[in-house]
């Protein structure tokens, strides 16, 4: 549905992210930024701001290392907050319970901030963040034990994947699906559109142009 009119750098091991993207078309190469996520979670009043200084963080770090003359660079950055607690990824199973359980019964909010970096003549940065309320409906200890079991807590904010097998603990979703997953998706696209970066078509579409 869509093409790259430039080559697109997503600055994220994320899968679901790149999924996401490939969905529609964007093909991007992987470039993980290894900015280290500790020293921004300070302003805890402030989710917002941490997950857009994250995401410009580490596309200035993608675009610094670039040799590519015209290229795009997409970082983001996510983390769950659960009654003013911040929740990023657990580092035990012992945390992905504890993280569940507060989770259980309650409403939270996923945060995903999102930074757009082009570089052409200019440098061009631009920086969003997105909010869904998620609800979850109450689960017992033995659901929590039989998901943590399953390994797929571990490499996500909140504990949790909207997208796989925690997709039963989920009562109702206020806002942006995707940006649960991690990429707020139509703001990014048009974000990208804006800029350039991608136009609407398709490989056949370009592949008859050139013919022409």
């Amino acid at each position: 549905m869509y093409i790259n009119t430039m080559p697109i750098i997503l600055a994220s091991a994320s899968p679901r992210r790149k999924l996401l993207l490939e969905q529609v078309g964007i093909v991007p190469k992987v470039i993980p930024s290894p900015v280290e996520e500790e020293g921004f979670l300070k302003d805890i009043d402030n989710p917002s701001r941490i997950v857009e200084s994250l995401a410009r963080a580490k596309a200035q770090w993608v675009i610094d290392r670039t040799t590519l003359p015209r290229v795009a660079v997409l970082a983001a950055d996510t983390v769950v907050t659960l009654e003013g607690k911040l929740l990023g990824k657990p580092a035990d199973a012992g945390e992905a319970r504890a993280m569940l359980s507060s989770l259980s019964g309650s409403v939270h909010q996923v945060w995903t901030g999102v930074c757009v970096a082009v570089k052409s003549r200019k440098l061009e940065m631009r920086t969003w963040s997105c909010c869904t309320e998620v609800e979850f409906r109450k689960i017992s200890g033995e659901e929590i034990d039989a998901y943590v079991l399953t390994g797929e807590p571990f490499d996500k904010a909140g504990g949790y994947g909207i997208q796989g097998m925690a997709s039963g603990f989920v009562r109702t979703v206020r806002g942006s699906y995707t940006n649960v997953v991690g990429l707020p998706l139509a703001e990014t696209i048009q974000t990208l559109i804006e800029l350039e970066v991608i136009r609407p078509g398709t490989t056949q579409s370009l592949t008859t142009q050139s013919s022409l």
